[in-house]
This record gives structure tokens, C-alpha cells and sequence, in this order.
């Protein structure tokens, strides 16, 4: 059945112009083609449905490249480890898929579940069996013996530990393998002390690069991130402390960069009232500084960036971080235009999505937003989305 979604403004993704007064015309959950409504208007069959935002904005769905969509984000956020069961565990990642779509994220991709519990909720979305955003999934990050996320992670200790690791989460269906470069804020130890070695961590890729998966890394450090490019990481997480040989390096070998400013940012500003530990507390709030210089840095130098959250870690909501990350992304240096672009477009092809997602063009499925304001005046303007669209279909959202 065809559709012509007719829109006030139409921000494709692309980091092109806005269209005022454009049209998306739909079929079966795809986009045919956009541009000016009269034009498109002119394509649709007699008998296509008219579904008007004529006063409103439109935008791609927004497409979050790290999240924990199987965690809650609070204070203790491992504390489940132990204590529920994998079922219970389960449907916490069913409601996160649902909050996630609800909150205007169309597509994530999950970087460190528990069991590989991602991946089987991956398969249930793929499967339209449950309600939510479309996914990939990592399967256990894979960590040093007590390094970090070791309490969700696959721990191995050097590089035939590291590759069997690999490919656990290979054979478990994973499409990205995740690996932990150095430590982080919110486990014991330097935060950006280097973990698995530049051995191990190549040992990992060289077996994800043979399946034809992509990898990435958590790495704070600038010893860390140079490890994991030294040894063929194909994108950097987080990166607090990168430092110029390193985005200098990034910037020539394409490879891109997820800076997920909100997850630490939220920790140093509510964390002690909320129940984190003092430490955790401590240590963010002496790298969010850095953090933003890093940003900036990667910025200047023309680094592709793409937008992630780390929503499920301590106080960063599914379906929600997401805007605090795209006005952090402003404050940085990025143009609204920018920060959408990184969203979407960039988003997608971090992720490896882009030839069906990320802007909203003719062959790519139609996962749209509505908003009552102009983003470009205000990145603020995510926070009161009126409709999300998925594969053409309008959610009904539960969760607001």
C-alpha cells in the first residue's frame, strides 16, 4: 500500500538543506522517493493515503551505535548479575527494546549483553515476534580476568584465549565483537590503565575480520586506543583521554569514533545523590573536562563521528540519553545539522546499516520522527517528539 507522508521540514539526514513543504512517499514500509510534495504527490497511485505533518519537522529515527539494552541504568548496574535469572533478564531487555523505539531510537547496536541474551532478543525483533528497536549484537565483550565488565563480559587472559573468545561470540550469532582495550570509571583501578594487549586484542579481530564482522572498543586512554589500532580495531568507543598521534591515525585510516560524552557527564552530575560510589564519582568527574577536549580534538581533525549514549549504564535511559548526547555534541563544537547528521547518517554507517538506514531516502525503510520544533534552532527539540515512524508504520508508544 502506498503512502505520502506530506511534512512542514524535511531534514533527510544527509546534512543537505532542509525541504519545507516536502513529502515522503512509502511503500510497505519503504520509502519510494522524497522531495517537494507537489512532485511526489505527482508519483503516488490513485488511492495513496495522505498522512499530514504539514506543520511539523521530520527527521530520520535516530540510530544510538552503543547501548546495554539488557542493563538498567542505575546506580548498581550489575547488580542483577547473581541475582535474576535469564528470563527475568530477558524481558528487561524486551522493555528497554520497547522504551528504546518509544523514545524516537529506531535502531541500536548492542555493545556488551549477558549470555548473548542480546542476540536472541535480536532474533525476536528480526522475527517480529516482539515490539522494539532493530539491533545488532555484540554477545559478551570480551575483557582481561577481572578487567572491565568483567561481571558481563567473556574473560580470557592472552591472544588464544582472546581469539576463542571471538569466535564463542561469533558461533553465538553475534554481528560485532566488542573488546575492552583498557579500564573505565566504573570499575576498581586507573580508568584508562590498558587492559588486553595490543596481542590480544589483534588476535580477536584478526577472528572477527575472518567472519566479515566488524569490532570495536572501549578504551579510555590514549595507550589504549593506539593498542586497538595498532592492532586493526575497526572503531573507538568512549576515547576520554585520545590524544592527537592517535586521531591523527583515526583520520587517515577512516577509522570512526563514538565518543558517548552523556554516560560519564550524567555520573559526575547526579551520581553521589544517586548511589554511585564515591570513586566511580570521583573519577568521572576528573575526565569529563578531558573527555570534551577529546571531542573537540576529534572534531577539528575531521574524524567520523557517530552518536552513541551507553545507555544502561548507571543513569543513562533507554530511549532518552540520547538528547542530553546530541547537546553535549553541540556545546563540543557540532552544529545542530551535525549532530543530527552523526545520528543518523554516521550512525548507520558505523554501524553497517546504511544502505537500509540513517536517511531518509528512496530504498531505505521508513523509520521517521515527528517533532513539533526545529531541531536546528534547538537539538532540544528530540525531547518532544509528537510520532515515531518504523518501517512505515506509526508506533503506539507506551512508554513517554
Amino acid at each position: 500500500m502506498y503512502s505520502i507522508v506530506k511534512c512542514g521540514t524535511l531534514i533527510d539526514g544527509t546534512g543537505a538543506e532542509p525541504t519545507v513543504g516536502a513529502a515522503l512517499l512509502l511503500k510497505d514500509g519503504l520509502i519510494v522517493s522524497s522531495g517537494k510534495y507537489e512532485e511526489v504527490a505527482k508519483e503516488a497511485p490513485a488511492g495513496a493515503e495522505l498522512i499530514d505533518y504539514g506543520d511539523k519537522y521530520v527527521t530520520p529515527g535516530i540510530i544510538d551505535a552503543h547501548v546495554h539494552v539488557t542493563i538498567d541504568p542505575e546506580a548498581d548496574f550489575t547488580g542483577f548479575v547473581g541475582r535474576d535469572s535469564d528470563t527475568r533478564i530477558a524481558h528487561r531487555g524486551t522493555v528497554n527494546l520497547k522504551k528504546t523505539l518509544d523514545g524516537g531510537v529506531t535502531f541500536i547496536r548492542d555493545l556488551g549483553g549477558y549470555h548473548h541474551i542480546d542476540i536472541e532478543l535480536k532474533k525476536l525483533i528480526d522475527e517480529g515476534l516482539i515490539e522494539g528497536c532493530g539491533l545488532l549484537a555484540s554477545g559478551e565483550m570480551i575483557t582481561m580476568t577481572g578487567g572491565h565488565g568483567w561481571k558481563i563480559g567473556r574473560e580470557c587472559d592472552g591472544p588464544s584465549e582472546a581469539r576463542k573468545a571471538a569466535r564463542e561470540q561469533i558461533k553465538a550469532g553475534a554481528t560485532v565483537i566488542k573488546i575492552m582495550a583498557t579500564g573505565g570509571n566504573l570499575t576498581p583501578g586507573p580508568q584508562g590503565a590498558p587492559q588486553l594487549s595490543e596481542e590480544e586484542i589483534r588476535a580477536a579481530v584478526e577472528e572477527a575480520h575472518k567472519s566479515g564482522k566488524r569490532t570495536t572498543t572501549h578504551s579510555h586512554s590514549a595507550e589504549g586506543v593506539k593498542n586497538a589500532l595498532r592492532a586493526g580495531i575497526d572503531c573507538i568507543e568512549h576515547g576520554m583521554f585520545i590524544d592527537e598521534e592517535a586521531l591523527d591515525f583515526m583520520k587517515a585510516h577512516g577509522i570512526p569514533y563514538v565518543p558517548t560524552l552523556v554516560a560519564p557527564w550524567i555520573c559526575a552530575m547526579v551520581g553521589e545523590e544517586r548511589g554511585l560510589s564515591k570513586e566511580a564519582v570521583e573519577k568521572t568527574k576528573s575526565a569529563i573536562g578531558r573527555h570534551m577536549e577529546s571531542f573537540r580534538m576529534a572534531v577539528k581533525k575531521g574524524v567520523k563521528i557517530a552518536m552513541g549514549t551507553d545507555a544502561g549504564t548507571p543513569f543513562c535511559e533507554h530511549g532518552k540519553a540520547y538528547v542530553g548526547e546530541l547537546r553535549l555534541m553541540t556545546e563540543g563544537g557540532f552544529t545542530p545539522m551535525q549532530a543530527i547528521v552523526a545520528a543518523t547518517k554516521s550512525s548507520a554507517e558505523v554501524v553497517g546499516v546504511e544502505k537500509s538506514r540513517g536517511t531518509l531516502e528512496a530504498g531505505k525503510e521508513a523509520d521517521f520522527l515527528v517533532l513539533a520544533e526545529n531541531p536546528l534552532d534547538d537539538i532540544g527539540a528530540f525531547e518532544h517528539i509528537r510520532e515515531v515512524y518504523k518501517g512505515g508504520r506509526r508506533v503506539e508508544r507506551k512508554y513517554l
